[in-house]
């Protein structure tokens, strides 16, 4: 009974949260059409009002640790959900994200996404890919900000593995900037997909800058380290146990 009223509130919950981005995004737009000011107010408010429903439509609290970015950087953050984009940009001043090229025709997002900056990618072959985004980045008119970038490539469960891509070491690179890892839990509370929230407390964390001069290898190493290490103690904070699943998972294979 308690697993169909939670489920009934999550549903609830998912409707209202995708009306009212509609809702602020026609209120937002004429501010945002004339100044890039507006698309950032519009997403920030939508974003923090999406924390705060969560928060007493589901029992599903967030909280941010760590020192939130506000000069121009890069931030390699884990991605487990929507709700960690969320929890980001409720908080970062100018965000801007590397995100899937077949986001620009996304009603609303789309368009607001082009609007704070967002460098749009296609997914192919990985050498085209890094090109583009590197051409974007370097030339593109998007505002100073932070930028956002998911090493993995896309959301991952908590309880799966993926590697990290080498796009990050070249953006880290390239632009010569400061990189903060992110870690999460948020995907023990909001899953990939399906309309379920678990009530508890939902985490996103910056890490220390990672400070520009270390040679590929090196610093892709050391942000899978840092990201994965304390995502797997935030996800232990939340009661799940990431290196007990991947072990169950391996002998499962």
């Amino acid at each position: 009974m308690g697993y169909t009223i939670q489920w009934l509130r999550s549903l609830f919950f998912v409707g209202q949260m995708y009306l009212m981005m509609a809702v602020l995004a026609v209120y937002f737009t004429p501010w945002a059409i004339f100044d890039r000011r507006g698309a950032y107010a519009g997403v920030r408010t939508y974003c923090r009002y999406v924390r705060w429903s969560a928060k007493w439509m589901c029992g599903l609290h967030s909280e941010v640790r760590g020192t939130v970015p506000t000069e121009e950087v890069l931030i390699a953050a884990k991605h487990q959900s929507f709700f960690d984009i969320i929890i980001i940009v409720s908080v970062v001043p100018k965000p801007k994200f590397i995100m899937k090229a077949s986001l620009r025709r996304a009603p609303i997002l789309g368009w607001y996404a082009k609007r704070i900056g967002c460098v749009a990618v296609d997914r192919g072959k990985r050498a085209e890919a890094i090109r583009q985004m590197i051409q974007e980045v370097s030339h593109g008119d998007a505002p100073a900000g932070q930028l956002i970038i998911y090493p993995q490539g896309t959301r991952v469960a908590p309880e799966a593995k993926r590697p990290y891509k080498i796009g990050t070491a070249v953006l880290y690179r390239e632009t010569g900037q400061d990189c903060v890892p992110a870690a999460t839990n948020v995907g023990v509370f909001w899953p990939r997909t399906g309309i379920y929230r678990k009530p508890g407390l939902a985490v996103v964390e910056f890490l220390d800058p990672i400070r520009p001069g270390l040679d590929n290898d090196s610093f892709m190493a050391r942000l899978e380290n840092e990201i994965e290490t304390r995502s797997i103690a935030l996800m232990a904070e939340a009661g799940f146990d990431a290196r007990l699943s991947q072990d169950q998972d391996d002998r499962s294979a």
